[in-house]
């Protein structure tokens, strides 16, 4: 037994002893296809982030045009509300009851923790600004590391030890 408790925590030397939750060689049908429906469920989530941003510039601009340009000034806000919005959104959805945006459902797809756990507001919201800082700092040929690991993990789900696997999968009930 551990010095933290019987599921795995912190025991001392730093080691957690629970293995990986998902075994893309026991359950190879949790990672089919994962990469392309990552890709589409990322454009519906784009769709779905900019809808908001384009009603609140449309509303600023017929603002403006109301006060004689005074209200154009807030043009400036748009750009923040943006990350805080996306930071919601990704957080909101990524820790809500699906651990999905509203891309990945469509898709039929889930986040994980690589223990199987589902995932939470901050986990989601920090998900989100490490893959915008990885693409915006190492260019989007990062997203080739999902093609040579067996669970199609991107180097932003390595680092946050995140699993996203098709959600219409059943999962085998686990035993600890």
């Amino acid at each position: 037994m551990s010095e933290y408790g019987s599921r795995g925590g912190w025991r001392g030397d730093g080691a957690d002893v629970r293995p990986p939750a998902f075994d893309p060689w026991l359950s190879p049908e949790l990672f089919q296809g994962v990469l392309t429906k990552r890709v589409l469920a990322f454009l519906i989530d784009l769709v779905v982030l900019a809808i908001p941003v384009i009603l609140a510039v449309v509303f600023i601009a017929v603002f403006g045009v109301v006060t004689l340009g005074l209200g154009w000034t807030l043009f400036w806000l748009v750009s923040p509300a943006s990350v805080i919005w996306a930071l919601i959104y990704y957080g909101a959805s990524l820790g809500g009851p699906y651990s999905a945006t509203m891309g990945m459902r469509v898709m039929g797809l889930e986040m994980r923790t690589w223990f199987g756990e589902p995932s939470y507001f901050v986990l989601g919201a920090v998900h989100a600004v490490l893959f915008w800082i990885s693409i915006t700092m190492l260019s989007p040929f990062v997203l080739l590391v999902g093609l040579f690991n067996g669970r199609r993990r991107l180097l932003h789900d390595i680092v946050l030890g995140t699993v996203v696997i098709n959600a219409a999968v059943q999962l085998p009930a686990r035993s600890y």
